[in-house]
């Protein structure tokens, strides 16, 4: 789904351009905290180097721990959204995704995936692990996609998971 596929080392990553973004941060437990300050590589310039191809319409991120979390790509491809390294100036702590997660401010922080090792591009839309769980796929705050309804059966996670190994994301 990419023209130019890569990976970077740490040193490399680390070496890439960063910006700040200032932002709230909403809770799907019904908390939020306002005026953030992250720091990190954009999204967009991790996605522009990847050369997106057209048929690429949706991103499973990946993560430590088999940790999945899926996004259209309209919703991953936006200005304020890093991979984040920083939080108030001070480096991630573990607890709250160190060496490095996903911040898309603009959803609900479970799609801002902690210990974040990667995107994989797709042209369909597969659940990532709370969105099997019964999460909304999307989670727009500001409409409280909150929930999706039921989670998945063993047989249908089973369908997904096969789903996925045809796209090269299987474990």
């Amino acid at each position: 789904m990419v023209e130019r596929p890569f990976s970077l080392t740490w040193d490399e990553f680390l070496a890439l351009p960063r910006k700040t973004v200032q932002c709230d941060i909403h809770c799907v437990t019904t908390w939020s905290r306002l005026d953030n300050t992250f720091e990190g590589v954009p999204v967009q310039a991790l996605l522009e180097r990847a050369g997106l191809k057209p048929a690429a319409k949706f991103c499973l991120v990946v993560a430590e721990q088999g940790f999945t979390t899926n996004l259209p790509l309209p919703d991953l491809n936006r200005p304020d959204n890093l991979i984040a390294l920083k939080w108030a100036g001070e480096w991630l702590t573990p607890e709250h995704g160190w060496p490095a997660r996903l911040l898309v401010p603009h959803l609900y922080f479970w799609k801002s995936a902690k210990w974040v090792r990667g995107f994989e591009l797709l042209d369909e839309d597969l659940p990532g692990f709370w969105e099997q769980n019964g999460y909304h796929m999307r989670g727009d705050p500001w409409t409280e996609e909150r929930y999706g309804g039921r989670g998945l059966t063993q047989h249908e996670i089973n369908k997904f998971r096969n789903a996925s190994k045809k796209h090269g994301l299987g474990s």
